[in-house]
């Protein structure tokens, strides 16, 4: 997945006029999309399965994405190249936000002397968009564009404490949690219980249920109106330091960055 404009969870609110969409561009990109860490090389069967296009379609859509230099093929198989990256870094390049974020990010990930991100909603997805590791290498997924789910982790359930009450209904709604470590919560009342516990004490503290080992603290991120826009975090190797020390030690630095972010969005 390349997208990673943040956005509401609700995508039918202000919706274009069909006339006024491209199809063969919306179509160019969920080819794009159908690739990802499981499935890296494909057929043209399998990329029209996953996209819903006819077999015949999907094949001038990889066929202009192999010439246009976003695919390779080889041995009646598809896969990406790194050209696509190019697409997610124009973002990464061109928004405000990770050129904001990045120099308070440092400063904290170096306070504390642990990893610190911050992420934005996509869709039921959270997307990194500005990390700093302060020599410390807790997870792969703490990096600029990648995507995990938001219901387990800490930075996606503060986002998403931030949403209005029925969209929080509606992703529970249609949400289809995964069992991703023996800790992760997949109990959608439980879910919703600690979406609640995060919008009422301001933080939210995620433990090992991305990833064994992974604990994380996050806050959101406020603009000068109040609207919340982002989220940031600090994670830990849960060897090192416990959960409850992790509030009495990351939390103050992380609304102190609150703070300043406040004044900057």
């Amino acid at each position: 997945m390349i997208a990673i404009m943040p956005a509401s969870i609700d995508s039918t609110a202000d919706a274009p006029a069909t006339r006024d969409l491209i199809a063969g561009l919306e179509k160019g990109l969920q080819v794009i999309e159908a690739f990802d860490q499981e499935r890296a090389r494909l057929t043209i069967a399998e990329v029209a399965q996953r996209t819903g296009l006819t077999r015949a379609a999907a094949r001038r859509y990889l066929i202009t994405l192999v010439h246009l230099g976003y695919m390779r093929h080889e041995n009646k198989l598809f896969s990406l190249t790194p050209m696509v990256l190019r697409l997610g870094q124009s973002y990464l390049h061109s928004a405000r936000l990770p050129r904001i974020v990045q120099p308070l990010l440092y400063r904290l990930a170096y306070s504390l002397e642990e990893a610190a991100s911050a992420g934005v909603l996509d869709h039921d997805d959270l997307v990194c968009v500005a990390a700093v590791s302060a020599g410390r290498l807790v997870s792969a997924t703490l990096q600029p564009g990648t995507r995990v789910p938001a219901y387990c982790t800490a930075n996606g359930r503060v986002l998403l404490a931030s949403l209005p009450q029925d969209e929080v209904e509606r992703f529970l709604e249609r949400a289809r949690p995964e069992q991703m470590t023996g800790h992760t919560i997949v109990d959608k009342e439980r879910l919703a219980l600690e979406i609640g516990r995060a919008r009422a004490q301001g933080y939210a503290l995620v433990d090992q249920e991305l990833e064994l080992g992974l604990r994380t603290i996050a806050v959101p991120l406020r603009n000068f109106r109040g609207e919340t826009v982002a989220a940031i975090n600090v994670s830990v190797h849960a060897a090192r330091i416990a959960a409850d020390s992790m509030v009495e030690r990351c939390l103050p630095a992380l609304l102190k960055i609150q703070v300043e972010m406040s004044a900057l969005l």
